[in-house]
């Protein structure tokens, strides 16, 4: 049995892969697997047990998944008789010739370890990059992924978190404000229409009720009397819809008390000049 787990497959210069070789490769890789999904879930009941940001643990679980897999390569390595201290040394200028290859790639390596150690992004949050909002599901060295309100899942490159403007709307607080405009005709009983708009606000489920919604008589306009309904809300991911909704009421709130909601009009004068 010994001679036979010692028999050699392939024989190349240093390197000598036997059967007992691929053996110990295929537990060492098993086992890092095993290890690896105990570490989650152990991560996931800490953060149930504890009440801590899924986030936080999520974003140690994956530096030690990175620096696990990086020594599992190295031992691999190593079992098949690869030299890696002189692999590594050898290698190192043409990593600085391949990286000035391939500086994006080594940016966003860098800018997803900024992203893990600083908590600017976390797992569930929802951020708007490139006019884009949607929730973060994974941050990986490389890219983050996200799912859009669209529900299609977006790959964005981590330094653009780092270099560009990216709103997070759920970084300090689980809840906006939100804002809705909305012209009434001139005459309009502007008392009843603070009071719909409220009403209709209060009474929709998105809506929270601390803070209270609040109108705003924003501007005499040429057209309108010009009004803003601030209200908050916890549903962030589909604020746009809390808002379309909210108009739906507002419209048929004022059809039922015959409050205008005037369109723009232009008054144009004309005028005949005779030739004397």
């Amino acid at each position: 049995m010994r001679t036979f787990l010692e028999t050699t497959l392939i024989s190349y210069d240093n390197i000598n892969i036997t059967f007992f070789v691929i053996i110990k490769m295929v537990f060492l890789i098993m086992l890092t697997i095993v290890l690896l999904r105990l570490l989650k879930k152990f991560f996931k009941f800490q953060s149930k047990k504890k009440n801590l940001e899924y986030g936080d643990i999520y974003s140690i679980y994956q530096i030690i998944k990175y620096i696990l897999s990086t020594i599992v390569i190295i031992m691999l390595l190593d079992m098949l008789g690869v030299n890696t201290t002189i692999l590594l040394t050898s290698s190192a200028a043409l990593l600085v010739g391949v990286g000035l290859g391939l500086q994006n790639i080594f940016k966003d390596f860098l800018s997803g370890i900024i992203l893990l150690f600083g908590k600017v992004i976390r797992i569930n949050d929802i951020v708007q990059v490139d006019n884009e909002i949607g929730k973060i599901l994974e941050i990986n060295l490389r890219a983050t992924k996200i799912l859009t309100r669209d529900n299609t899942n977006l790959l964005i490159p981590n330094s653009k978190f780092v270099e560009e403007n990216v709103v997070n709307w759920t970084l300090d607080e689980n809840n906006i404000r939100l804002k809705i405009d909305v012209g009434v005709a001139y005459g309009s009983d502007v008392e009843l229409v603070k009071r719909l708009l409220l009403e209709t606000a209060s009474n929709h489920a998105d809506v929270l009720n601390q803070p209270s919604p609040f109108v705003r008589f924003s501007n005499f306009g040429n057209n309108s009397l010009d009004f803003q309904l601030f209200f908050w809300s916890d549903n962030i991911f589909g604020m746009e819809n809390t808002k379309s909704d909210i108009r739906y009421k507002i419209d048929q709130s004022f059809r039922n008390h015959n409050i205008t909601i005037p369109f723009p009009q232009l008054t144009l004068w004309m005028q005949n000049e005779k030739n004397s």
